[in-house]
């Protein structure tokens, strides 16, 4: 029987499995050129912004603009981002809003990779969205979701979002309006959006049939009706190999068609799954639980899934990660007797409160999965690397 040795990313290093058996190993496409730098990306794309006027002819001097980045949480080229912006834009107040939604308080621009190099006279806003001093509602979505959010994006004569499109396993895709709403949001009325999770169109590349998606629209549109986008195009690698500008909506339609051959592979069914990744989605349970998503729709009943994420930042909000991300998200997606076994550096006693089992090692999981009886054959072992940044399609029987 033949032996594979896995080395997968954990963290800032590497973990290694030696496996015998068949092992298949899902990669993003590879792309045909490297990327262009993300400078050229932005100015090509604010050179033809999407259904909108140019970006320079949005705002006056002394205009209001906030520009929103997203928190620590996402991988983005966030200093290119708000350099592209402020060449633009070199005459108005500008805020700098840090996009946390439900997350609380970034911890300040050195936390989000920001130096504040430039940014002289750059008011600057670190979102919390637990905080109601600064929230405002403005009204309702169609599916009642409360648009409550900071007051700044709704007073302001502009709002530009960024952030870089890729696969959410709920929303559809990352990015768009999710910079706006939840991203600058009371985090009680983004729970509210979160909700809609449970439905089945609510899935990973889905746009316009995603009622999740066209509720955090909506809901953006009313929080702030005077928008701009600009926004980072990730291939399956995570690199930004494209860039879309204009109008909140139909540019980031653009920039999710654009995205899609980049990060769309195909799999068969496994009854057991490795899935890793590059942090930051690794650095906590709450957001390597994306991870679990990305696969679950490959898992066969009485299967396994193996998380490989080191979770230096601990689990999450244990209520949320077993209630609001397991229950509600994760659990309806997943098949009957389905088990996630954890391959982290958290105590074995704080991963056993939460939806997953601790796992000593990646091969004693693996072993465990197998010996379990969750499979029939030793070989049958699917292993994804950068789950969460792919679309996976189910491969034809």
């Amino acid at each position: 029987m033949p032996l594979t040795v896995l080395d997968l990313p954990f963290g800032a290093g590497s973990i290694r499995a030696a496996v015998t058996g068949r092992v298949t190993e899902v990669a993003a496409p590879v792309g045909d050129h490297p990327p262009r730098p993300a400078t050229e990306l932005f100015d090509q794309a604010l050179d033809r912004p999407v259904a909108s006027a140019r970006l320079e002819a949005r705002a006056r001097p002394g205009d209001r603009v906030v520009l929103i980045v997203s928190d620590a949480t996402r991988d983005e080229p966030r200093a290119e981002l708000v350099a592209a912006v402020r060449a633009r834009l070199p005459d108005v107040r500008l805020t700098l809003a840090i996009a946390t939604g439900t997350h609380g308080r970034a911890g300040g621009l050195a936390a989000v990779g920001l130096d504040g190099a430039g940014l002289d006279g750059v008011a600057v806003l670190d979102h919390d969205g637990h905080d109601p001093r600064e929230l405002v509602e403005v009204g309702t979505t169609a599916r009642g979701t409360p648009v409550r959010v900071h007051r700044a994006a709704v007073e302001a004569d502009l709002v530009i979002a960024t952030g870089v499109i890729r696969p959410h396993y709920f929303a559809g895709w990352g990015a768009g309006a999710k910079a706006i709403f939840p991203g600058l949001a009371e985090a009680g009325a983004a729970r509210v959006n979160h909700r809609w999770k449970e439905h089945p169109a609510a899935r990973a590349g889905a746009v316009d049939d995603n009622p999740c998606r066209l509720d955090l629209e909506e809901a953006a549109r009313l929080a702030a009706p005077r928008s701009f986008l600009l926004d980072g195009v990730a291939d399956g690698a995570g690199r930004v190999r494209g860039a879309v500008a204009g109008e909140l909506l139909a540019a980031f339609r653009a920039g999710a068609a654009m995205a899609r051959p980049w990060v769309r592979v195909t799999a068969a069914r496994h009854r057991v799954i490795v899935v890793s990744d590059l942090p930051p989605v690794t650095r906590s349970l709450y957001q390597a639980s994306k991870l679990v998503a990305a696969v679950a729709h490959l898992l066969l009943p009485g299967g396994t899934i193996v998380v490989v994420a080191p979770c230096e930042a601990g689990t999450g909000p244990l209520d949320v990660v077993n209630q609001g991300i397991y229950e509600t998200g994760l659990r309806p997606r997943l098949p009957a007797g389905h088990r996630i076994a954890l391959v982290s550096r958290l105590d074995p006693a704080v991963v056993g409160g939460t939806y997953a089992r601790p796992a000593a090692t990646l091969e004693a999981a693996i072993g465990e999965a197998r010996d379990g009886g969750a499979i029939g054959h030793a070989e049958e072992l699917l292993v994804v690397q950068g789950a969460s940044k792919l679309l996976l399609d189910v491969a034809e029987s």
